[in-house]
């Protein structure tokens, strides 16, 4: 593997650390009323609704500028765009440690925006592998350690929180903050090899025209062109299921089953794993065997499934195991959807194009993590209902939309 490709996949892993890292210490320093993070005669509701907050901002600003990084990417290079976003993310992790410091709620939810809106690395290094693909089975395969690189990410997200701020491991060296510093070193360690090591192929740049509503007008392009309409339909509804799942497993367990960080990092560690295992293992052998078409339908009927099964399962130990199928459709699906993407537009838009599956994602996972917040507050369930009604949808969207000559091209 080239050194191109071991900087963008190191970038990818940085990105996707810190939502591991920093999901299983938002929900013990708001949902647990000893950490004396909130008042102590703060309800439930108002700790549902404010971890809701914190994760929904993220996204949201996450939303807000994916598409200025990505189309920017297009036109000053792969390696500048990245460069801007690893700044945004070294100025993030430093007002959060701040923010932990000083006990503050809104410059946590400060840090958490500045790192969203510069967090585009995902969509800039998806682009970048397409560029140093030969030929479609190589791009799958790139796109597939992507998906490797990002779900090594989540194993190792709530394993350096975990680790690091336990005081029966490493005494008063623990802390809560102290995650966060090795953040920043591998943040500066992924600017060193992108600026170094990293082989800029983007050989045709697109003029650089940012308006202020881009994001907005990047989703009304978006149904100006009838495929990337309707592969981003399904798209929508596929990403809102694994948002949901993924922002509000630890807190479930949390809620239903009383587990308290270790038990909400132990999912998100099975989470990773799974998707690790799929990922390298599962998506090139599966897009061989079987149509793009196939292999999403299939994904949305086992993530549905995964959802029903929270839902009802009596015991924490179903609840685990649930959660194999659920990774596994969403490392395949996910994968798979990218191709797609890609396989919709020519290669001067393969930012553009990335930056819509970004926006979407991101937007999604906003809105259900200040969703649900107040759905938790209501009834545990409720966020699990939502995902397995939206991976209903994302099956019979498959069905309805993605019919004709040239869908069938492209999810061949």
């Amino acid at each position: 593997m080239s050194w191109s490709k071991v900087a963008l996949l190191f970038v990818i892993f940085v990105d996707v650390v810190g939502q591991g890292l920093i999901i299983p210490i938002i929900n013990s320093l708001i949902m647990d009323p000893g950490t004396g993070f909130m008042p102590a005669q703060s309800s439930g509701a108002e700790r549902h609704f404010s971890y809701g907050l914190v994760i929904g901002v993220f996204y949201l600003s996450w939303f807000l500028g994916a598409v200025y990084i990505s189309k920017l990417s297009d036109s000053i290079g792969r390696k500048n765009g990245m460069l801007i976003c690893l700044a945004g993310a070294l100025a993030g992790y430093l007002l959060t440690i701040l923010a932990l410091a000083w006990g503050s709620l809104w410059l946590m939810i400060l840090g958490r925006a500045i790192t969203g809106f510069t967090a585009g690395n995902q969509p800039i290094a998806q682009a970048a592998m397409t560029d140093l693909s030969r030929d479609e089975e190589e791009k799958a395969k790139n796109l597939g350690y992507a998906v490797s690189a990002l779900s090594i990410g989540l194993v190792s997200g709530p394993l350096i929180a975990g680790l690091l701020s336990d005081r029966a491991l490493l005494g008063d060296w623990a802390s809560l903050s102290l995650p966060f510093y090795v953040a920043i070193t591998f943040v500066l360690l992924a600017m060193g090899l992108i600026a170094f090591c990293f082989e800029d192929k983007l050989t045709e740049r697109a003029p650089l025209r940012i308006k202020p509503l881009e994001v907005f007008l990047l989703l009304w392009q978006m149904t100006q062109q009838a495929a990337v309409l309707r592969i981003s339909a399904v798209f929508f509804f596929f990403m809102f299921v694994w948002n949901t799942c993924y922002v509000f497993i630890d807190n479930y367990l949390t809620t239903r089953f009383g587990l308290g960080t270790l038990g909400g990092s132990l999912a998100i560690l099975l989470s990773g794993a799974v998707l690790a295992v799929a990922s390298a293992f599962l998506v090139a052998p599966l897009g061989r065997r079987f149509s793009r078409r196939a292999i999403v339908s299939g994904a949305s009927c086992a993530m549905a499934l995964s959802a029903l099964v929270f839902i009802v399962s009596p015991s924490v130990v179903i609840f685990f195991l649930a959660i194999v199928p659920l990774a596994a459709a969403f490392a395949v699906g996910y994968a798979t959807l990218l191709s797609i993407y890609s396989a919709s537009v020519d290669q001067s838009r393969q930012g553009w194009v990335m930056g819509v599956s970004t926006a979407l994602w991101t937007l999604g996972a906003g809105l259900t993590s200040l969703l649900g917040g107040d759905l938790m507050g209501l009834d545990m369930h409720l966020p699990f209902l939502l995902a397995l009604a939206s991976a209903v949808l994302a099956a019979v969207l498959i069905f309805v939309l993605w019919r004709g000559a040239e869908m069938a091209q492209i999810t061949r």
